[in-house]
Order: C-alpha cells, then sequence, then structure tokens
C-alpha cells in the first residue's frame, strides 16, 4: 500500500500472549513432519507395543477372556508377570524407537535455518535464542512424549486399577521410573540431535553423526572397558549410562561386568546434554562472524 495515501493502520488486534509465541515453530515443525507418509507409518507402528501391553494385562484380569482363547490363567502369570520388569522392558522398547525418530526428525529441525541465513528473521521476532531452540525440541518432546511415558503411565494405572488392593501404592516406584527415565532420555536424545542438526547441515551426515554418538561410542567405550578392566570407559556412551539408569530407576541390579555406578550414569547423561546446549548456543545466533 502507498504510503502517501495515509491509509495504513496499525494491527488493532488481539495478540498472542508472550509465553506462548514460540509454540509456532513447532506447530510449523509438526506439520512437516507429517507430510511424510513414511513417517506417519512408522510413528503408528510405534504404538502396538502399549496395545499389546494394555491387551495383556487385560488378560491377566480376565477369566472370561482366558477361557476363550484358552489359556490358563497361571500359565499366563508365570509366563508373563506384571512387575518392574514388564515395564522396563517396554519402556525401553520404546525409547529406542524414539531414537529412530529423532534420526529422521532431528536433522531437518535446525540446519534449514542456519543453511538458508533464516536465523536472522527468527530472532528477530519477539521470542529468545532460548525459546528458538526450545521451540525445536519440543517437536521431538511431545512425539516422544506419546509413545514412552504417557501410555507407559496410563498402563501402570491400568493394571493398578485392575489390580486392586493397594497395587499401585506399593508399586509407586515403577511410575516414577517410567517418567522420570523416559525424560531423562528424551531430553539428551532431542538435545544431542538439535546439536549435530545445528553443527552439520547436510542430513545423511547428521543422521550417521548420531549414530556415531549412540553407538559407535558404545563400542568404543566397550573396548576401553576390556583393554583396561575398568568401568571408566562408560563415561563415553549416552545409551550405556541410559541403560543403567534404567535398571536403578526400576530396582533392578544390572549384571553387566562393567557397570558404571549410578552417579556416573548420571553425570554422562547431564554432561551430554550440557554439552549439547552449548553447541547449540554456539550456533544458534542471530548473525555470524566470518574470517
Amino acid at each position: 500500500m502507498a504510503v502517501y495515501e495515509r491509509n495504513y493502520g496499525r494491527y488493532q488486534g488481539p495478540l498472542t500472549p508472550p509465553w506462548s509465541r514460540f509454540l509456532i515453530l513447532p506447530r510449523y515443525a509438526a506439520k512437516d513432519v507429517f507430510d511424510s507418509r513414511l513417517f506417519v507409518a512408522f510413528y503408528a507402528l510405534c504404538f502396538l507395543l502399549p496395545f499389546a501391553g494394555l491387551l495383556m494385562i487385560y488378560l491377566h484380569h480376565n477369566l472370561a477372556a482366558l477361557k476363550f482363547i484358552e489359556l490358563p490363567l497361571d500359565e499366563l502369570k508365570e509366563a508373563l508377570p506384571i512387575n518392574a520388569t514388564f515395564f522396563r522392558k517396554g519402556i525401553e522398547f520404546q525409547s529406542w524407537l524414539c531414537f529412530l525418530m529423532a534420526l529422521f526428525v532431528g536433522p531437518a529441525l535446525v540446519a534449514p535455518d542456519l543453511r538458508n541465513n533464516g536465523l536472522p528473521l527468527y530472532l528477530s521476532r519477539p521470542f529468545s535464542r532460548s525459546e528458538y531452540v526450545l521451540g525445536k525440541m519440543t517437536v521431538l518432546v511431545v512425539l516422544m512424549s506419546l509413545v514412552t511415558w504417557i501410555p507407559g503411565l496410563l498402563l501402570f494405572f491400568f493394571q493398578g486399577y485392575l489390580e486392586g488392593g493397594g497395587w499401585l501404592g506399593n508399586n509407586l516406584r515403577i511410575g516414577a521410573a517410567i517418567f522420570a527415565g523416559s525424560w531423562a532420555w528424551l531430553l539428551a536424545v532431542s538435545l544431542v540431535a538439535l546439536a549435530i542438526s545445528a553443527w552439520v547441515k547436510w542430513k545423511p551426515v547428521a543422521r550417521v553423526s548420531l549414530l556415531i554418538v549412540f553407538f559407535v561410542l558404545a563400542g568404543f567405550a566397550e573396548a576401553l572397558n576390556v583393554a583396561l578392566d575398568t568401568w571408566w570407559g562408560n563415561l563415553l556412551s549416552l545409551s550405556t549410562a541410559m541403560n543403567k539408569l534404567w535398571f536403578f530407576l526400576f530396582g533392578q541390579e544390572d549384571t553387566q561386568r562393567w557397570t558404571q555406578p549410578v552417579w556416573a550414569a548420571w553425570l554422562t547423561i547431564i554432561l551430554g546434554c550440557a554439552l549439547s546446549l552449548w553447541l547449540l548456543s554456539r550456533r544458534v545466533r542471530a548473525y555470524e562472524v566470518v574470517r
């Protein structure tokens, strides 16, 4: 509109609350993610195990259904008991599905903005660098939460409701382990994926880098432990540290030979997240100094 016509008017509509303005980032990022039919099919498959767990818990408490399929109750409870191991193995499997999810989604979150010099446009809007990172990370966290701790807690409460007799109160540690362990893994995977996306702009190389962090480093740590007969090599492996945390949170014993103390596992997770945040702070800027 020409300025001399003096018809320009300032926007008078409702303003978005400042605390929620960064949510525009995950909204459009999620739209791009679900445009892929391959990802939609994979994401749908991620709900198969929680559904199987729901069915198993239901069968444990439904004699009519067991008689219909001609399966004795005692044999079912002995073969597949609903205990801490049941929930731990389920949440571990779902967590590795989350890693595959991050492998697919993560490299495309930050790299395109850096490659196309879009960060000055983003950061000229009314949200900070921290909110930009939080908005991008929200995409991964929400997608992963829907297949880890949310269905895990639903199964936990469903089992408590059907079991009765104070089962829920006696097994609160299981529910806390599902929640705390899932969030430790989600934050670690999300931050590492974003940091790699910020520093490696080519998607195939970014995906290979993510595999190196979680698998190659784990193999190197194991080789170091064997060579030196120590557990200190596990400080290099996020996946090994998370495996230790799963056993600890669910109150079970880790029988691996070179298992590290719990404090060392927490230290690996915390340092991995801190290093990822530092790498993001170095790249997510409104300008770039070129020498």
